[in-house]
């Protein structure tokens, strides 16, 4: 690792320049004009999230507070877990323990730093974990190996058999670093008695590893309080996700961004609740004047992903959209399949309710709801078996009346490369044009975001959508 990137700790660089992003627009508008000269690094990522309104202020305001959390973490006498997107952190939250999900701290440095993750990515590789690994967690996985960040009490990681580079990458970040690990172990079907029963037990297993290394016992009276806080925020995506399908979907596509990355750092906590409130407001104040949620207000064309988006820096991605008129309709990540979601009804056996009534029914709910998060629920067997990620991507496509269906994931997602061509081949016989992205969602070492670009208009020009 090159010793200018050894000068920083990973967690304050990033907490540092989010906080300096979310003040940026507290002046007047010529002094966040004038702010932007002495920004030049992240100057194109802060305009972009500041001029989303008042949500773009929020999701910053909030990613800031997810790192505040890890730097005071053990000021405040706190453990920090290493854990996934694909483990909700509700129970950790219940504990008072801070979580780190190595996925979402990779997106942000990807999308803000314009040296990108590269060295940290790298430096995973040069200490033993392999190239074709996912780099989702090799990116702040690499500060942690590296010393370079606030050091992990413990690891809790999920996904065994689902996503084995994430597991893996997890298993990899406890042994290198000597710290106490535990792994959900989801069996193969969800929704039954007997696996059921399996989830249940396995989560206290969990929850005596999380009371062991951190001494907290876990409050169920505080989960409880979690749990309706979960609810109450499920029940604003559910009204997110109906806008959607309204054509033109007043809801832009940043927010789709905003949505599974405070689900994932916040889920149960107020701080995602304010950022959820600030959406739902804005984006019914467009549907009320029928209007789209795209800045240039024209929707030419709408756009579901079947897996992930692009995260490189400047969140290019998202302002590709915005600039040629393309309506981001969702993808596997926004998904949540609680049960008064509409597509659920589609497919029957994929929903989960919360329950608070006793202990064993709020690990019953958390158990359905973690089952049911990406790469759990939708890539657990073969891509076209039913409930699977195939059944579940022509549901949301034609619910969400997509002109077309993009495929995006990295390298190290081996599960969906296995089968995304004939995935892709299935998609096109339901009447759907299909693109693969052949980059990587966090490295765009792997293909430049220009190459990027050019194949998505050759795409949209060669089919006939733009």
């Amino acid at each position: 690792m090159r010793p200018a990137i050894q000068e920083y700790n990973y967690d304050w660089l990033m907490g540092r320049t989010l906080k300096a992003a979310a003040g940026v627009p507290l002046g007047t508008k010529k002094e966040t004009e004038l702010t932007y000269r002495y920004i030049p690094y992240y100057k194109n990522v802060a305009k972009s999230f500041i001029d989303a309104g008042d949500p773009g202020l929020q999701t910053l305001a909030m990613l800031a507070k997810y790192y505040e959390n890890i730097l005071t973490a053990k000021a405040q006498g706190k453990k920090i877990c290493a854990t996934t997107f694909c483990n909700s952190p509700v129970i950790l939250y219940a504990m008072d323990i801070v979580p780190v999900t190595f996925e979402i701290l990779t997106a942000i440095g990807a999308m803000v730093w314009k040296r990108g993750m590269f060295d940290y990515m790298d430096y995973c590789c040069e200490i033993g974990m392999p190239e074709t690994s996912c780099s989702s967690q090799r990116g702040a996985l690499g500060a942690v190996l590296g010393g370079l960040s606030e050091k992990i009490d413990m690891v809790i990681c999920d996904t065994p058999g689902v996503c084995d580079t994430n597991a893996n990458a997890f298993a990899f970040a406890s042994e290198y670093l000597d710290k106490p690990f535990f792994q959900l172990n989801y069996p193969s079907s969800i929704g039954d008695d007997r696996s059921q029963q399996y989830h249940i037990d396995d989560y206290k297993e969990m929850i005596k590893f999380a009371e062991q290394h951190s001494g907290n016992k876990l409050d169920y009276d505080r989960l409880a309080e979690v749990l309706k806080e979960v609810d109450k925020q499920d029940a604003m995506i559910a009204d997110l996700e109906d806008m959607l399908m309204l054509k033109p979907t007043p809801v832009p596509p940043m927010y789709n961004l905003a949505l599974y990355a405070g689900r994932f750092c916040f889920s149960g906590h107020t701080e995602y609740t304010k950022l959820l409130e600030s959406m739902v407001k804005t984006a019914k104040e467009y549907a009320a004047a029928g209007i789209s949620g795209l800045k240039n207000g024209e929707e030419k064309l709408r756009v579901f992903m079947c897996y992930i988006d692009h995260y490189t820096v400047d969140v290019n991605f998202y302002n590709y959209l915005e600039e040629r008129g393309i309506a981001h309709v969702g993808s596997i990540l926004t998904r949540n399949f609680k049960g008064d979601n509409k597509y659920v009804k589609e497919m029957p056996g994929s929903s989960y309710s919360i329950d608070t009534s006793t202990p064993d029914a709020m690990l019953d709910s958390i158990a359905q709801m973690n089952a049911r998060l990406p790469m759990v629920r939708s890539i657990r067997g073969p891509y076209d078996k039913k409930g699977m990620w195939l059944e579940e991507s022509l549901v949301c496509a034609k619910m969400y009346d997509a002109d077309c269906v993009i495929y995006n994931g990295t390298p190290g997602c081996r599960n969906t490369w296995g089968m995304v061509k004939p995935f892709a081949r299935d998609i096109e016989k339901h009447g759907y044009p299909c693109h693969i992205m052949y980059d990587d969602a966090f490295d765009d070492r792997v293909e430049s975001w220009e190459a990027t670009k050019e194949r998505l208009d050759e795409f949209f020009k060669i089919r006939g959508l733009l």
